[in-house]
């Protein structure tokens, strides 16, 4: 396969996902006995006037665990919350525990497999997230790796919109999809993400190690991944409508790779 990078400078904005209210978890005591049990919490809300006493260690628990912290005002945590006694702390728990990537990577060699995995850039909608966790089960991926940060986690939607497979495809949240990236490549995988400027699918070689790359709902997939990537793969479009939603695409994409590794 030969490399290639294609990008385009297209200006990305940023947002914040947060999660339901189901998945909340409020209270100094609730938070730091889920942090010393090891329990995935996505995203904790400190408030930034309240940084003494047992707060100080629920920020040294959570840095430990490299969770993400946000530091807010009480007005935000009061509107947050629905017990009405946050005590100047909010997290939000992942309704299902993550993997490693090493653990993805261990699934495809214990299967015999060459690595199939989906890295998702910025993901908001949890039913994107939801189908796209069904459509990565059925086309034999062998797990999913989302960022920690601006991106949905597991969720209850999630878990009902993936109508089971979120027991089955193992998902992996990282600090920096860029850096996972490159540890990815050396260990032999091949990426490629989709976008309207690159190599029909069709036309590529997609069948040894490879890792597929969705981009966000709004904005596709960053500037810093395509730069990261080793193929840019369109998906020919016939009609007036010149996107496709996140999880459709990427089902595609999928089930690209399924062609070419058994029926090709």
């Amino acid at each position: 396969m030969e490399r290639s990078k294609r990008y385009s400078g297209k200006k990305r904005e940023r947002r914040e996902q947060e999660e339901p209210n189901e998945l909340l978890l409020e209270g100094r005591h609730a938070v730091l006995e889920a942090l010393k049990s090891g329990r995935s919490i996505d995203k904790l809300f400190v408030q930034d006037t309240q940084l003494q006493g047992s707060i100080q260690q629920i920020i040294y628990e959570a840095k430990n665990q490299k969770t993400v912290i946000q530091h807010v005002t009480k007005t935000k945590l009061d509107q947050m919350s629905t017990t009405g006694n946050h005590q100047g702390v909010i997290a939000y728990v992942a309704s299902y525990d993550y993997v490693e990537v090493e653990d993805i990577l261990k699934k495809a060699a214990d299967r015999g497999e060459s690595p199939f995995i989906i890295i998702l850039d910025e993901i908001n909608d949890p039913h994107n997230l939801g189908a796209i966790l069904r459509t990565a089960n059925a086309a034999g991926a062998h797990g999913i790796i989302i960022p920690k940060r601006r991106a949905v986690g597991l969720t209850s939607t999630v878990a009902k919109v993936s109508a089971g497979a979120i027991e089955y495809v193992g998902v992996a949240k990282v600090s920096n999809l860029a850096q996972t990236i490159e540890q990815l490549k050396k260990e032999g995988l091949w990426i490629v993400c989709g976008d309207m400027d690159g190599e029909v699918m069709y036309n590529l070689d997609l069948q040894g190690p490879i890792g597929i790359v969705i981009g966000n709902e709004g904005e596709g997939v960053s500037r810093l991944l395509k730069e990261k990537c080793d193929f840019i793969a369109q998906i020919p479009m016939y009609g007036e409508i010149a996107s496709l939603n996140a999880s459709v695409a990427g089902g595609l994409m999928m089930y690209e790779v399924v062609r070419q590794r058994n029926f090709k």
